[in-house]
């Protein structure tokens, strides 16, 4: 008798888990229908899935690295509440000339360019995670800045649809004050199923480009990473990165990217850059293709013809097993061989583009 409780407890976990995956609303759509049918009509994409431009290793690293980052990783955390300030929308609310911008954390930023504000990558909920109770959690900041603080968002520009990326929480919030969204191939099916209207978003492909006003232009253009939400949903959607060109200034959004030869090819169709944003932590030698070291960050700002880098993808979140400080470590130290700038802002804090003077060093402390 108790063979069978036991067998009985295991099946409804079973059955619970799968519900779970097939109704929890942060998973976001599934790409079936119509739209495979357009994706198919990408280069990228074939047999129901897309692909980098380069092979790609995807092994799972072994269960002990697994292990080690759900367990381990925690004792990378810093220890101590982290410097940040009161993140002031007021400096959004004047439109000038000058390009401003601001950095939330990970790779959540704020710019203001030819007088519309756009949000890239905004995640403002505790945790990286499909659940609100487990999972990589926020580090501890003085002040932690919410959509409520947001001045008025002219459009959101996601570079793929990853919990650390494309935020549920946040989005839910979003969607009543936002009325115009840009996102890889794919991805608008999340964005509709949490009630976002299909008129309000614009997927791009690769190399595709459109104008979001008078006088700034958009370019969708390759990373080498990958997407999903699911268990069995990933590639199903696109990743990449962003070329946002202004009337003055022209700046790059790297999104997530292992190194790859595609920097050098942007670099030349697009660069110079005044301002990129390059990934920057979350790396392992279990998974180098998809994720950056700090020494290939500071090559891919050469390789972009970068005037100023800022790394990003780092100091909000633990989602690998190095102390959270060793990327910009690493980055600054690898930087001194390039000719570019390095632009480390403090936290929640607006500057203009380019100001060599927002090299912070709050992180050492």
């Amino acid at each position: 008798m108790s063979g069978l409780i036991i067998i009985g407890s295991i099946l409804m976990v079973v059955i619970l888990i799968f519900v779970y995956f097939k109704t929890a609303p942060q998973l976001g759509g599934e790409v079936d229908g119509l739209r495979a049918e357009i994706l198919k009509r990408s280069p990228q994409y074939k047999n129901g899935k897309f692909f980098n431009l380069q092979t790609t290793d995807m092994t799972t690293p072994p269960l002990s690295v697994i292990a080690g980052i759900l367990t381990q990783g925690t004792v990378h955390d810093p220890d101590t509440t982290l410097d940040s300030k009161t993140f002031n929308k007021s400096d959004y609310d004047v439109i000038n000339k000058e390009v401003k911008l601001t950095w939330f954390g990970h790779s959540s930023v704020l710019l203001s360019i030819d007088g519309k504000n756009l949000l890239i990558d905004p995640i403002f909920a505790q945790r990286a995670s499909m659940f609100s109770f487990m999972g990589p959690k926020r580090y501890d900041y003085i002040k932690h800045v919410t959509v409520d603080d947001m001045p008025k968002i002219d459009a959101v520009i996601i570079s793929h649809d990853h919990y650390d990326h494309l935020d549920y929480e946040t989005f839910l919030k979003l969607k009543l004050r936002v009325n115009k969204y840009f996102v890889p191939l794919g991805v608008g099916v999340h964005l509709e199923a949490w009630g976002i209207p299909e008129e309000q978003i614009s997927e791009l492909d690769w190399w595709d480009e459109i104008n979001f006003s008078e006088t700034i232009q958009l370019a969708f253009t390759p990373s080498r990473h990958f997407s999903g939400r699911g268990i069995r949903d990933r590639f199903t959607t696109l990743w990449g990165s962003w070329v946002i060109q202004g009337a003055k200034q022209k700046l790059y959004f790297g999104g997530d990217s292992g190194y790859s030869e595609s920097f050098k090819k942007i670099g030349e169709k697009y660069g110079p850059f005044d301002f990129a944003m390059l990934e920057c932590g979350q790396y392992s030698r279990y998974w180098p293709e998809i994720h950056m070291m700090p020494e290939q960050t500071a090559q891919a700002g050469t390789d972009l013809k970068a005037k100023n880098v800022m790394p990003i993808h780092w100091g909000k979140f633990t989602l690998s097993i190095h102390n959270w400080r060793e990327p910009v470590q690493r980055f600054v130290k690898a930087s001194t061989a390039h000719q570019y700038n390095v632009i480390i802002p403090e936290l929640n804090t607006a500057f203009t583009v380019p100001d060599t003077t927002s090299i912070s060093t709050w992180w050492r402390e």
